[in-house]
């Protein structure tokens, strides 16, 4: 081998190294991808992403489908954010079905 071929490994293994035992940096995880849905409208909002609303939902199930995602909430709390996610930022609309709340995505 001649000293230009050792000098690029060299160079290379610098910079590996400086990637793989990087100081001061955070591992990335899937976790840190759903960060930007946070609290109890967070959850509301990663259900839109997902097309759940995409059909009609009474509340009892979008509050299911939040808790098996990890977002805990109490009702009030999610009842708030479907509420404000409907008549302030217009994302869901609130229908009246038989006497009860659903809530779909607004086209």
């Amino acid at each position: 081998m001649d000293e230009s071929s050792i000098k690029e490994i060299l160079r290379r293994i610098e910079r590996l190294e400086a990637v793989v035992f990087a100081k001061g940096t955070k591992p990335t995880n899937s976790k840190n991808e759903s960060s930007k849905h946070k609290g109890a409208t967070g959850g509301i909002r990663l259900l839109v992403d997902e097309g759940f609303f995409s059909k009609k939902k009474p509340f009892g199930e979008i509050c299911d489908a939040a808790a098996t995602r990890g977002y805990h909430y109490s009702k009030q709390a999610f009842h708030e954010a479907l509420t404000r996610l409907a008549t302030k930022e217009k994302i869901l609309v609130a229908l009246t079905e038989g006497g009860k709340k659903v809530y779909a995505v607004r086209r």
